[in-house]
């Protein structure tokens, strides 16, 4: 039996299909293969525009903490009475200031192999830290007095004592935020 163009004809039409997508479907793999991509473009220059963009946001967090700006300070640093308790303190001289350099002097002086010096050095850091104490234990209850008298005593947050001791112990130029206002001149 002869092949005939007719009986070939249907037999092309098999192998190359007139309509569909002329392509084997993907199996699974390589369809998830095909999903699988960073959310992210991984380029060297997208890192670094990331890594400027949030240099320069922390820079400006940084200064708008220094400067006491309510949008970048700590929940425990925020509101009105914490601003005043701040204030409160920055306008005084504190005794609690100098813990740190007098820990540092009498830590050069126990270097000294004189057990006389070492000995009364050590008994007046201790007790300039007995007046510290005392002095943190007196301006946290003028604190509270000022800010009962000025709140009211109903509208009191808690702490606040609490609050302008611990910022007592701070060496003032190493506050945050940073003082707003100079020695003696007292909050409004």
């Amino acid at each position: 039996m002869a092949k005939t163009s007719a009986d070939s004809a249907p037999h092309d039409a098999e192998s190359t299909p007139a309509s569909g997508k002329g392509r084997p479907t993907p199996t699974r793999a390589e369809r998830e293969a095909a999903r699988k991509r960073p959310l992210v473009a991984d380029t060297k220059e997208a890192k670094a525009r990331a890594r400027a963009e949030l240099a320069a946001q922390r820079e400006k967090a940084r200064i708008g903490m220094a400067a006491g700006d309510e949008r970048y300070l700590p929940v425990r640093d925020r509101g009105p009475q914490r601003r005043f308790v701040r204030d409160f303190v920055d306008s005084g001289w504190h005794v609690a200031e100098l813990i740190m350099p007098v820990m540092i002097v009498v830590l050069l002086l126990m270097f000294v192999n004189i057990p006389f010096l070492q000995f009364y050095s050590y008994i007046a850091l201790w007790g300039f830290i007995v007046i510290a104490v005392l002095d943190m234990v007196l301006t946290s209850v003028r604190v509270k007095k000022a800010a009962r008298a000025k709140f009211g005593a109903d509208r009191m947050e808690r702490g606040l004592g609490w609050y302008g001791a611990m910022r007592t112990v701070q060496m003032r130029f190493m506050r945050l935020p940073k003082p707003q206002v100079k020695r003696g001149r007292r909050p409004e």
